[in-house]
């Protein structure tokens, strides 16, 4: 059987019908605010996707001087003296076409939600099939005032039943035409013409003609309709703009549309999706021309990598971008946590590190995060600046040097950081209080990249160390790497039923978040590990100073600082706010309820390796088991409890939520009376002796992360039942 043999692509243009019925003076409502344009520019928009400026033709009538204005001179414009009808719209075209023989997009100028990907697919289908004339149809439930598509037995359009005209039986067909066609203009024109020219001159009149003359009359099906939303009033404007915010939110936009976003903890994505090698070499392109253009070229930059899959091959990748672009890079040989990245970013004077990770997501995820030249994270306005010229960047503009030969010139060159991390925490911990100690830990790094660091800091202070999950699985074992409680069965397990550990400790896959479970085998939240810690520099090491954490975080670090007379600092949720403020405040602990923290002098970032260690010293010093000094601690603080859920936010959630939240401001949350709001990081609601809900959808997963704080484990589900209520009620 011969091989198919490729058609060639027809000459386009298009045609923008945007006359409109309107007879008045009134500014054309084509012109109203829709998002960040108007209704008109949307459409153009679309069309500027598949047709040159040049060859867009826009239809206007008595609102034709606002319409030019607005849009400019980069079109053409054609004047329909009165509303004939879209045919007659059409055919006012047709002088300007003489002797075109290709293929004419005819959009409305009302209708400006269409993705796309559906006016390429009307386009693609048009063209594959050979077609005279190609419609955009809908096939949805909802009962909107479209024409419904007849088809014959064989299943061919036979014809187009308006609304209006049709019976209750055809008022049953759930295939809608929705106002969008391409068709091939010389039999579009000549159809037209034909029909008489009494009353209006529909496109949809012609689409019955050319299928009674046999032409090949095809179609493109959508099935989304909010597509097909067109907008004939504000209430419609309103349903549209609604329309938009929901896909600006939809989980996978950024990986479909070839888009780097970040989150909180740097730019994450699925690999394939959109985390994929042309990806990386275009931010890291980004990232040397912000180099470049700050002359800091001999600075250089540091780039690592940790377990995950792909992992090595992108900061590989990322390398020859870099040594393209004149800029010295510094390689680490092997997978490394990403703390250590963040001490050797300054440790080596670079402008930019660089670890590629996902830290916590599931295996299929993989990402980068970036840290400055002291070791902090970029604020917001920074990696939007990477974001934007990143998607600017097309993959001819991406300057590389092929690695084999950028590391035999001596432009990438390879070091190992191990040591010098190591010694670097050991100068903050007292590893002599460790040895006299004789501690038995058990360590669960979770498949990731803490053993060998963390090992050997260990075994330097002649602890006793046992490892489970030590080995490298980029599939972490099929779970996501996150040391919450669910995953830390095993090592629980492994505690009680050998009964001699004094504790357990566990890293994420990256290692810069830390859980830790007592000598009993109970897990010890992160918000008590940040008490017990500031507790104890503040009270046996004898440092002074605030503690700064996010808003996420327990309350109880509030009461604790007010007992030492000292500061509590809230913060937005990302690491860079937590840091930042310890900057500001001189702050001595920074830390979140995610398992995350540092001290003053230390890192500008987050370090399980070094928070396990300084747990460890902390049992050495004062000699006591975790549950001893919780019990000393919640003797200043009392106690509070926290709940947590996380909830698939649907682009629904992440509009209507916040809108309800401002338009209806809360008294109570159930029984009990707010005492005030805060809305710069989500929502948080501010209830009496310190008890607390948050409402915030993530920055790095599509969640909405509910969080509450009550005096009582059930005050904490009491409240936590009401938040799901007021979510699911009308989302």
């Amino acid at each position: 059987m011969p091989a198919p043999t490729t058609v060639a692509r027809r000459p386009r243009k298009a045609i923008i019908l945007a006359a409109g019925k309107d007879e008045s003076d009134a500014r054309p409502l084509l012109l109203e605010r829709l998002g960040d344009q108007t209704i008109l520019d949307q459409v153009v928009a679309n069309v500027l996707q598949v047709v040159a400026p040049e060859d867009i033709y826009v239809v206007v009538g008595r609102q034709q001087e606002a319409i030019r204005r607005h849009l400019g001179d980069r079109y053409t414009y054609v004047v329909q003296d009165k509303p004939a009808g879209t045919g007659h719209a059409v055919l006012q075209v047709r002088p300007l076409l003489a002797g075109f023989e290709g293929d004419l997009l005819i959009l409305y100028g009302d209708t400006p939600l269409f993705r796309p990907a559906s006016i390429r697919g009307l386009l693609n289908r048009h063209q594959l099939k050979g077609a005279q004339l190609t419609l955009l149809t809908a096939v949805i439930d909802q009962p909107l005032p479209y024409g419904r598509i007849q088809r014959d037995a064989e299943g061919r359009i036979r014809s187009i039943v308006e609304a209006a005209d049709a019976t209750p039986d055809e008022q049953a067909i759930h295939e809608l035409n929705v106002g969008a066609y391409v068709g091939q203009a010389e039999a579009l024109f000549t159809t037209l013409e034909s029909m008489s020219a009494n009353g209006e001159n529909r496109i949809t009149d012609a689409v019955d003609c050319l299928c009674s003359s046999g032409k090949v009359v095809e179609n493109y099906q959508i099935y989304d309709e909010d597509e097909v939303q067109g907008i004939n009033s504000e209430a419609d404007l309103r349903q549209a703009e609604f329309i938009l915010q929901k896909r600006l939110f939809r989980p996978r936009r950024n990986e479909e549309q070839n888009q780097v976003a970040f989150g909180t903890g740097g730019w994450r994505a699925i690999i394939g999706e959109g985390f994929t090698l042309h990806n990386v070499r275009r931010l890291s392109q980004a990232i040397a021309n912000e180099i470049t253009r700050r002359g800091v070229e001999k600075q250089g930059a540091l780039i690592g990598f940790d377990r995950r899959f792909l992992s090595r091959q992108a900061a590989e990748a990322s390398a020859e971008v870099f040594a393209g672009n004149n800029i010295p890079v510094t390689l680490i040989p092997e997978d490394v946590p990403t703390p250590l990245v963040t001490f050797a970013t300054p440790y080596v004077g670079a402008a930019y590190g660089m670890i590629f990770t996902a830290s916590h997501n599931p295996p299929e995820w993989n990402g980068l995060k970036v840290f400055k030249a002291d070791g902090s994270l970029p604020m917001e306005d920074e990696t939007r600046r990477y974001e934007e010229e990143t998607a600017s960047l097309s993959e001819s503009e991406v300057i590389k040097l092929e690695l084999d030969l950028a590391r035999r010139v001596g432009i990438v060159v390879e070091r190992d950081f191990s040591n010098a991390y190591i010694d670097n925490i050991e100068k903050f911990v007292d590893v002599e209080s460790i040895r006299s100690a004789g501690l038995k830990v058990i360590v669960d790094p979770m498949y990731g990249t803490s053993q060998l660091t963390l090992g050997t800091i260990l075994s330097d202070a002649r602890c006793r160390v046992t490892f489970i999950h030590e080995r490298h699985n980029p599939l972490f074992g099929g779970r996501s790497p996150a040391p919450d409680l669910k995953a830390l069965q095993v090592l629980i397990t492994s505690i009680r039923d050998e009964g001699d550990y004094d504790l357990g400790m566990a890293t994420d896959g990256d290692a810069d978040r830390i859980a830790i479970v007592d000598e009993r085998g109970e897990y010890i939240s992160s918000n008590d590990l940040l008490l017990l810690l500031y507790w104890y520099l503040h009270e046996v090491r004898g440092w002074k100073g605030g503690v700064v954490r996010n808003l996420s975080t327990t309350h109880l670090l509030d009461r604790l600082a007010r007992a030492l007379g000292e500061e509590c600092y809230e913060v937005p949720v990302g690491f860079k706010h937590v840091t930042a403020a310890m900057l500001a405040h001189d702050a001595m602990l920074g830390g979140e309820s995610s398992g995350g923290l540092t001290v003053r002098g230390y890192i500008l970032g987050k370090d399980g390796i070094f928070a396990c260690s300084l747990v460890v010293e902390m049992l050495a010093r004062t000699g006591k088991r975790i549950s001893e000094l919780l019990e000393t601690v919640q003797q200043l603080t009392g106690r509070l409890y926290q709940d947590d859920a996380a909830i698939p936010s649907t682009p629904e959630m992440r509009i209507e939520v916040p809108r309800r939240l401002a338009e209806a401001p809360l008294e109570a949350v159930g029984k009990y009376k707010v005492q005030k709001i805060t809305h710069y990081d989500g929502t948080k609601i501010f209830l009496e002796n310190d008890n607390w809900a948050l409402l915030r959808f993530s920055g790095t997963e599509p969640v909405l992360r509910l969080v509450v704080e009550a005096d009582s484990p059930e005050k904490a589900t009491e409240l936590m039942d009401w938040l799901k209520g007021f979510v699911t009620a009308r989302s």
